[in-house]
């Protein structure tokens, strides 16, 4: 992992906490989120150090929501994203970016159902995903929408404060 300074740390500290409070506020809301959109957006600017807020929020999350089956999806499905967002890391397009959380949204109930079928099997993993393709279109009509309308400004603004602290 890249070398992490003091001043970047505690942005990233802060960013986590904003990240968690963004889940909790909007926990009432079926599908309808702001942390895709975020990772999506501390990825494009802090690159591969965005591992340790994606962490330690999944921890956050294990700490107040209990840690579930649930848990073991959000290890590796906000790694996905992640991943997705390095590959096209100089991609700036608000448009290709709602597209591409769009489709992560609508597979994100598919993705989720990765334990079930080494648990119970194909068919439990199948009716899993099959059962939640409703939630799934709501969360990639929001995730899409979101990125649309606020990936610009975020970027900008996260783009703004990131390299004004580096420079202290």
């Amino acid at each position: 992992m890249p070398k992490i300074r003091t001043h970047e740390l505690i942005l990233m500290g802060m960013l986590t906490g904003i990240l968690f409070m963004g889940q909790v506020i909007l926990a009432f809301l079926p599908n309808i989120e702001i942390v895709t959109l975020l990772i999506l957006l501390y990825t494009l600017i802090f690159g591969r150090k965005v591992f340790l807020i994606v962490y330690t929020f999944v921890l956050l999350e294990g700490i107040f929501y209990g840690f579930g089956l649930w848990w073991i999806n959000y290890l590796y499905v906000w790694s996905v994203l992640v991943v997705i967002a390095l590959i096209f890391r100089t991609q700036r397009s608000s448009l290709f970016w709602s597209i591409v959380v769009g489709f992560f949204g609508l597979f994100f109930g598919a993705l989720c159902a990765i334990p079930y079928f080494f648990i119970s099997g194909p068919a439990a993993a199948f009716s899993y995903w099959i059962a939640g393709i409703p939630y799934d279109i709501i969360h990639c009509i929001g995730n899409a929408g979101l990125c649309l309308i606020l990936f610009n400004p975020g970027y900008y603004i996260l783009n703004k404060l990131y390299t004004r602290v580096l420079s202290e």
